[in-house]
């Protein structure tokens, strides 16, 4: 039986950062990946800003940038758009595969250890406390002890089940995503992220191409699986795809990506018991408005590594003292994630009529103010719109 202060179960972008911030703080540490390599499959449109880059402390490399990023498009249903760009704030699409390996390379050269293909099934308990996991190992059962175990595995996370923690995901707090990364994409700049809104185009969420080169992109579509979609997520995609020859009439998936993305903002119920945490995916922490989770995983795994370690160095484990993580994560990114939770919750109740009038009087600078869920310019925009004000107050004001 193997014996570690920390063993990470999932090896995603919190994960890795988990791992690593335990063994930059002289924590002995395993990560275990359930698939064959780090970076795959992948859920993700594979996009970040710098910003998000430089907040995880990263060292940025370019091996692992598909593409290089100027600003954004958001197109409305009647076919008007907005633009955003700034050369100063520039953001990448990433090769994920490539992204999350590098990441780990780093946790290992810091002392982190790491096993894939290796599942963990269940949780070693010991006086009615955590203390390890039990794992299946290229089909031999292993047990690794542990004075913390942190499940990163992810929104179905198996771990937080078996740690007794409340994991469940309403489905109206829930996207239910489908991508293709498809070649030979055209007549798009290649420069700017597209989004399209609609509610049929994309009910509750929207459509987006993320290029990756060339004429290489991610092609998806994020909805939220509510019982009363007209279509799944797939037949949105492939009805948008067949509805736009001039962008896709030449060109094929050489990649197909599916699964559900939690828009909560992060977990209403602890996320850290006696020996346990949960960071990332498993606890909820993506973007409510665009699903995006990578930085905000890494910032998290920042924290909830420091944390461990602060903990097995005073020898206090407990859930009191484990939720120091839970409680900085909250008054940092936590704040920002519920106030873009509130912007969400208005867009949804949008009709189309509402989304092509705020293109008509949105500007660039707006868009960027929205990403930060900062609201405050929004009311001014509504007062020669009751119908909207009313939403705003209603939504962004509880």
């Amino acid at each position: 039986m193997k014996e570690y202060d920390v063993v990470v179960v999932g090896a995603g972008p919190a994960g890795i950062m988990t791992a690593k911030t335990c063994a930059e703080n002289d924590l002995s540490v395993l990560m275990l990946e359930k698939d064959n390599a780090i970076g795959e499959p992948k859920r993700c449109a594979e996009g970040i800003s710098m910003k998000g880059i430089e907040k995880a402390g990263i060292k940025f490399n370019k091996r692992y940038v598909a593409a290089e990023i100027k600003g954004a498009i958001l197109y409305a249903p009647g076919g008007k758009s907005v633009e955003y760009s700034d050369p100063k704030s520039l953001g990448y699409v990433l090769e994920r595969k490539v992204f999350e390996k590098h990441l780990a390379k780093d946790a290992i050269k810091a002392g982190a250890d790491c096993m894939v293909r290796t599942t963990a099934t269940d949780l070693i308990m010991e006086n009615s406390r955590i203390a390890g996991v039990k794992a299946n190992f290229l089909g031999d059962e292993i047990e690794i002890r542990s004075k913390i175990v942190v499940g990163a595995d992810g929104v179905e996370t198996k771990m937080g089940r078996l740690a007794g923690l409340r994991t469940t995901i309403p489905l109206k707090d829930q996207i239910s995503g489908y991508q293709y990364e498809m070649a030979n994409v055209k007549n798009l700049d290649m420069d700017l992220l597209h989004l399209w809104f609609g509610n049929e185009i994309a009910p509750k969420g929207y459509m987006w191409v993320f290029p990756k080169g060339d004429d290489l992109a991610n092609v998806g579509i994020g909805i939220i699986a509510t019982e009363n979609a007209k279509r799944s997520a797939r037949e949105y995609l492939e009805k948008f795809i067949a509805d736009r020859p001039q962008y896709f009439g030449d060109a094929s998936p050489v990649e197909v990506n599916a699964g559900g993305v939690p828009v909560s903002g992060f977990m209403n119920d602890p996320f850290v018991k006696d020996n346990f945490m949960l960071v990332g995916d498993s606890a909820h922490m993506v973007n409510p408005i665009h699903g995006g989770g990578m930085s905000t995983n890494m910032y998290a795994g920042k924290i909830c590594g420091r944390v461990a370690a602060e903990a097995i160095k005073s020898g206090d484990t407990s859930a009191k003292k484990l939720s120091e993580y839970e409680r900085e994560w909250k008054e940092t990114d936590g704040v920002k994630m519920q106030k873009l939770l509130k912007i969400r919750m208005f867009a949804e109740q949008l009709s189309d009529k509402d989304f092509d009038y705020l293109a008509g009087v949105l500007s660039g600078a707006d868009l960027d103010e929205l990403t930060k869920g900062r609201t405050k310019f929004m009311l001014k925009l509504f007062l020669k719109n009751p119908k909207l004000l009313l939403l705003a107050r209603k939504y962004m004001s509880a």
